[in-house]
Parts: structure tokens; C-alpha cells; sequence
């Protein structure tokens, strides 16, 4: 049924926003986990003035649509695969923080179970 539910009927497991996670990003991955980069410079955003919604990890992508638009001004259709690649890395950066979500909302969920456990075991 989503967050809006667990937000309701489970408070306390239930992440809320972009809040930093409350267990190690490396738990539970025995040989680590690949590090996410920016590619595009805070200094490359700056100066082609992409909004701050924009300042994500495909910013680099958005940097090339936007100079392809630039560079087709009246046949902007022909910038279709730089809006492809821009749509193709929003769309798994959104599943990757899904992903991320549901991992955070999974381990507050066990630690509670485990807290009940050990509270009626004492």
C-alpha cells in the first residue's frame, strides 16, 4: 500500500524523507557497496545555472541536454536521445532510492522485532 500507510499505521519503522539512514549503508553487503558519484562539478552546475531540483546524480546528463538544446534551438526534437539518457538515469536513481527506502523501512522494522523479543524474553 506504500509509505502513506506505513506513515500511519507504523511510525516508528517508517523513514521519513531524505533523512540521513540510521544503520551503516554498508551493513549487511560483506564485500561493500559501490560508491555513488557526481560526475558533474558543483562548478560545471553553476555555470550552465541548473536549478537546485536539477543537482542530482544525472546532473551530468541534464548538462548535455541542455547544450544540445543550445545548440538545436528551433529542432530541439533532435536532442531526443539526450532526453532519453536524462529520463534512463532519473528513472534508476528513483529505484535505487526506493530501494534504499524499503531497506531503511525492513531494518527498523527487525530491530523493533528484535527489541520486542528481547523485551519479553527479560
Amino acid at each position: 500500500m506504500g509509505s502513506a500507510y506505513s506513515l500511519f499505521m507504523e511510525p516508528d519503522v517508517t523513514p521519513i524523507g531524505d533523512t540521513k539512514p540510521s544503520f551503516p549503508t554498508t551493513y549487511g553487503f560483506e564485500e561493500g557497496r559501490k560508491p555513488r558519484v557526481m560526475i558533474a562539478t558543483e562548478q560545471e552546475m553553476t555555470a550552465a545555472m541548473i536549478p537546485a531540483e536539477r543537482r542530482d546524480y544525472c546532473a551530468h546528463h541534464y548538462l548535455k541536454l541542455e547544450q544540445c538544446r543550445y545548440d538545436n534551438v528551433p529542432w530541439m526534437i533532435k536532442c531526443s536521445a539526450e532526453k532519453h539518457a536524462w529520463d534512463v538515469c532519473a528513472y534508476e536513481d528513483y529505484v535505487l532510492r526506493m530501494k534504499e527506502y524499503e531497506r531503511e523501512r525492513r531494518l527498523l522494522v527487525r530491530q523493533k522485532r528484535k527489541q520486542q523479543k528481547e523485551a519479553a524474553a527479560a
